[in-house]
């Protein structure tokens, strides 16, 4: 059974709102208890994509709020709380239950609340005189946030600028480690499944697989653990491969502009948590969600553009041929179809009631992908992105571009920002640049309205600086045959499990087996299942990728891709501005973004 993270997220959280008693067959409670539901701000983002207002309802909860918000009390009503464990959470907790703000108090942490927490948190109970208003204390192992069945981000901020601080001493890196180590944990506790963990030798990535091996396997050694699958060698076709890499692996992925409909949504809309605001038809603005509810969102995001348009306008006329369809064979001939006035037999009358809430619901789909690609052409005719898309993708396939080529999109339409991109992806992307090219780079970036010399393009080429044609020639060599992206073609080499140069080097750890065995042949593949997990921030374009290789492979495999934070490229570039700053090159201020 192919592993499916939003339906087990979303058991957990049902079975939590029913004070974790067991569920039916209709994903409620065999007794209904009204109560209340308080959350951090963290655990509402968490629930947002994946529980609706009318959700709530269906599994008895009346009222939620806040943690942070005053409260009223609300007697003879359980409340549950979801929320991380941290001290401030703690101190509500314990002034909730010293006021009486509600009969019982049933205790959900996001992740393994530490001990130190645990201890205040009865102190502090025992201290108020309200440790009976405790009815129970559990760790959810929830601690990520579920976007589609196969998306999850751990929202863990600006790790990658953490990462590579230079002024970072080891004890900060070795807690942001953590805190990404405790978040996989509990994205593989969710799904019950114990890896097999591949990551490249060195940096960020093996650090967290190194730590996350640690962690499974202490985990593994008490009777009571999260994990239900048998023996200690499961054959490695049952079990998942977890592939771990860092921002740095595939620098230009998470800085490029992409003209597929999902990455241009998220990059130019700002999508967020699967919903998104754009300006409406007749003014004001309009709120829309994008999830596997959506059936256009999911059947053509990984399309580009413009056959996404033309596919709204296949389901536009097929709506409207289908109306036609009902008003002739109940006699109406209103151009909208309404439910009014029908008149025929009754065999159609019934067909086109039936019929009325499908088409319905269709409407609303195209009418809704119709406002958002409008918003998008306007954007992409204002910016000029469709050009930025295919240039940059050119220069990442043949290493480089003509210099008028390139000062005339810099002088060209776009924003600063769209400017500053397309000028770090020359720069990665190019063999070796002269120093007066970078020079006159600047310059036309000057002259592009950029606020001052940015540092961004001084960071790029110091960082790269002699290494920069090793990192582009081997991203070159990625993209040039069949237009896969670096970590997409080493995510079939790890699930594929042959010898492979580019991957022989990896690291591989195993937690069910004795640590001399690690190395063993059987547990390096073939693998069904993945989970890919980018460190530092990943994005929609890494995610189709994956998603595209699944459904290529016959038979069809199976990848979930996860990462510390989702992140437009402007956002990514903000992040290496401030790194830029960290490490002392260029200007202090921030990169512009219009």
């Amino acid at each position: 059974m192919a592993l499916n993270l939003r339906q087990k997220q979303t058991e957990c959280i049902t079975r939590m709102l029913n004070l974790n008693q067991p569920v039916n067959s209709t994903g409620t409670a065999n007794e209904e208890v009204y109560k209340i539901l308080i959350y951090d701000k963290y655990c509402q983002n968490m629930l947002s994509p994946l529980i609706h207002v009318k959700d709530l309802r269906k599994h008895g909860v009346t009222l939620y709020f806040l943690i942070d918000k005053d409260r009223k009390p609300v007697h003879d009503v359980p409340a549950v709380y979801f929320v991380q464990p941290n001290q401030s959470n703690i101190q509500r907790i314990v002034n909730d239950a010293s006021h009486s703000l509600y009969d019982s108090f049933h205790l959900n942490f996001s992740s393994s609340i530490p001990r130190p927490l645990l201890e205040d948190l009865a102190s502090g109970m025992l201290n108020s005189d309200s440790i009976n208003r405790i009815s129970k204390v559990h760790d959810q192992y929830l601690e990520f946030v579920t976007l589609e069945e196969n998306l999850f981000s751990l929202a863990q901020k600006s790790s990658y600028v953490q990462l590579n601080d230079p002024s970072a001493g080891d004890r900060e890196i070795e807690e942001i480690i953590e805190k990404i180590v405790s978040g996989l944990f509990c994205v593989l506790a969710t799904l019950a499944v114990v890896p097999i963990i591949r990551c490249p030798r060195g940096g960020p990535a093996e650090m967290v697989a190194s730590a996350l091996d640690q962690r499974m396997r202490d985990h593994l050694l008490s009777k009571n653990n999260l994990f239900s699958e048998g023996g200690n060698f499961a054959s490695s076709f049952q079990r998942p491969i977890l592939c771990i890499f860092d921002r740095t692996f595939e620098l230009s992925v998470g800085i490029q502009h992409d003209f597929r409909y999902r990455p241009l949504v998220h990059d130019v809309l700002g999508l967020k948590l699967n919903r998104l605001s754009v300006p409406g038809e007749k003014g004001g603005m309009r709120s829309y969600e994008l999830d596997s509810f959506d059936p256009f969102w999911v059947a053509n995001g990984s399309l580009e553009f413009p056959e996404v348009a033309i596919e709204i306008e296949t389901q536009l006329n097929k709506y409207k041929k289908d109306v036609d369809e009902v008003n002739r064979r109940t006699g109406g001939n209103a151009e909208e179809f309404d439910g009014q006035d029908l008149i025929g037999n009754t065999k159609h009358l019934m067909n086109a009631v039936n019929s009325l809430p499908e088409l319905t619901e269709r409407k609303q789909v195209i009418d809704k992908h119709t406002n958002i690609a409008t918003v998008l052409l306007g954007e992409i005719k204002e910016r000029s992105l469709d050009s930025y898309a295919k240039k940059e993708y050119d220069m990442m396939v043949r290493g480089g571009i003509d210099r008028n080529e390139l000062l005339s999109v810099l002088k060209g339409k776009g924003t600063k920002m769209d400017k500053l991109r397309f000028a770090i992806m020359f720069l990665i992307s190019t063999e070796s640049i002269p120093q007066s090219e970078i020079k006159s780079l600047n310059v036309s970036l000057a002259s592009a309205n950029s606020a001052s010399r940015s540092n961004i393009v001084d960071w790029a080429e110091k960082l790269y600086g002699q290494s920069i044609s090793a990192v582009t020639a081997g991203v070159k060599n990625l993209l040039s045959n069949d237009r896969q992206l670096a970590l997409t073609r080493t995510v079939d080499a790890l699930m594929e499990g042959r010898p492979n140069p580019e991957i022989d080097s990896y690291v591989l750890y195993d937690p069910r087996a004795p640590k001399s065995s690690s190395g063993a042949s059987h547990l390096k593949g073939p693998f069904k299942e993945a989970i890919v997990f980018m460190i530092g921030g990943g994005n929609y374009v890494e995610y189709g990728s994956l998603q595209e290789l699944a459904l290529r492979q016959q038979p069809v495999k199976h990848v979930i891709y996860g990462t510390t934070e989702i992140l437009t490229g402007a956002e990514f570039v903000e992040q290496l501005s401030l790194l830029g700053q960290k490490m002392g090159l260029g200007s202090s201020s921030a990169p512009p973004t219009h």
